[in-house]
């Protein structure tokens, strides 16, 4: 059996477990799931171990092995446009579903107090963390790193992919007794990486079915339905967005087949639900892209580690709705002016969001200050982190799917992408 059928198997007995032991109240099963949980947890650790090497060596290997500084150029300018643009899109939807419904105005003050007063201290904590987000000006500064390895050690991937870049195209420039060596060296380090990956993804699905059962069987019946209006208009918007807005895009851009796409890149979604982290599907977006979708190397390592860092579709259009669902629970009415603000906050906001789970409940506080919200943050923010992590997975499902729509259509515009047919897939895993 294939890889992704056991990872999707489960997924579904994850599912199925979660809700059992929830909703049937079967305590001892409850029990059992959170004290298997760490073993998810480990799961996430093994993979994310693996991001740095790789990300440095594909991503030096591939600019080196571009040849020319302009190509660089133009697929840097051609990512970054379609990343602002689908952000835009995705957060555009969230308020058109919000104006549309009205989540917010479906809940009573009883049950709005009773939540602020459930996750009060929870909200608490994502405030003292946004506190400690860098502003805008300070976030452009730290693009450029002043350690790289310090950057490398802290996760921080944008300066790091910055320096790793500006390396590669040095070396590109080198003549080539002089930098083989060096590309050699990263090369081996790309492939090793993806051999580990290789052996931890055997553990993916017992690893998903401890992760989403555990999740499953938190939540409490009396909040899902409390909640449900607005994690239903959460989770159709980025159905919504994933499979038709990007499945467009992925006909028109890249020419290819929408359901070929999304059938090839079904291990991707199904790591991002269980993991709700893009940094760590992103070994697995690698390995997919170059010998699922016939990306090649140079590109695939270029735009999938930035996308992993600023590309956030998903997490755009959760703020959208998230924020007006807020401030439809306390009565306040945004003004196509405070949307445009909106949109703009939004969309800066999703870029500096890391890649890890709930990193998107601090940027909403983001969004919310800039509408005058300050006094409702607290109490905002503890309504909506009961179902953040839910909801948290079926966002990153977005996002990692939006890095690969971006991923084919810079190989197409390039003239690199050469998708392979079933019969050399079966060939590749043999």
């Amino acid at each position: 059996m294939q890889l992704y059928a056991k990872i999707l198997i489960g997924m579904v007995a994850g599912v199925v477990t979660g809700i059992a032991a929830n909703f049937g109240k079967i305590v001892w099963l409850q029990d059992t799931l959170r004290a298997l949980e760490p073993l998810g947890d480990g799961f996430i650790r093994a993979i994310t171990m693996v991001v740095i090497p790789l990300v440095v060596a594909s991503l030096l290997v591939g600019t080196a092995s571009l040849g020319d500084i302009r190509k660089l150029g133009r697929i840097g300018l051609r990512t970054v446009v379609y990343f602002l643009l689908s952000t835009v899109l995705a957060i555009v939807l969230g308020l058109l579903l919000s104006n549309l419904f009205k989540p917010g105005s479906r809940i009573d003050s009883a049950t709005r107090d009773s939540l602020s007063a459930q996750f009060a201290g929870e909200a608490a904590g994502k405030l003292d963390l946004s506190g400690k987000q860098p502003s805008y000006s300070e976030v452009l500064l730290n693009v450029i790193p002043r350690n790289p390895v310090a950057s490398a050690a802290n996760f921080d991937l944008l300066p790091l992919i910055t320096f790793t870049v500006l390396f590669g195209a040095a070396l590109s420039v080198l003549p080539k007794q002089r930098s083989a060596p060096v590309i050699a060296f990263f090369d081996g380090v790309n492939e090793a990486s993806m051999v580990i990956i290789g052996w931890v993804m055997h553990l993916a699905p017992y690893a998903v079915f401890v992760l989403i059962a555990a999740v499953i069987s938190r939540f409490g019946m009396d909040l899902l339905q409390s909640l449900l209006l607005y994690s239903a208009i959460v989770a159709v918007g980025l159905f919504i967005h994933t499979y038709f807005c990007l499945g467009l895009f992925v006909r028109f851009l890249s020419g290819m087949s929408p359901w070929l796409f999304f059938k090839r890149i079904l291990p991707v979604q199904l790591v991002a639900f269980s993991t709700s982290s893009s940094n760590a599907t992103l070994p697995v977006s690698l390995e997919t892209a170059e010998t699922r979708l016939g990306t090649s190397n140079s590109i695939a390592s270029f735009v999938l580690p930035l996308g992993a860092t600023i590309n956030m579709n998903g997490t755009a259009l959760y703020q959208a709705v998230a924020v007006m669902f807020i401030g439809q629970i306390y009565g306040l009415e945004f003004g196509l002016a405070d949307q445009l603000k909106i949109v703009l906050t939004a969309t800066l906001a999703a870029i500096g969001t890391a890649g890890v789970p709930s990193a998107g409940i601090i940027t909403i506080i983001i969004v919310l200050q800039s509408l005058g919200l300050g006094s409702q943050l607290a109490a905002g923010i503890s309504l909506i982190l009961g179902v953040d992590r839910i909801l948290d997975m079926m966002r990153t499902v977005t996002n990692v799917t939006g890095d690969l729509v971006c991923c084919a259509y810079v190989s197409k515009s390039e003239g690199e992408m050469a998708v392979p047919t079933e019969a050399e897939l079966s060939r590749l895993k043999q």
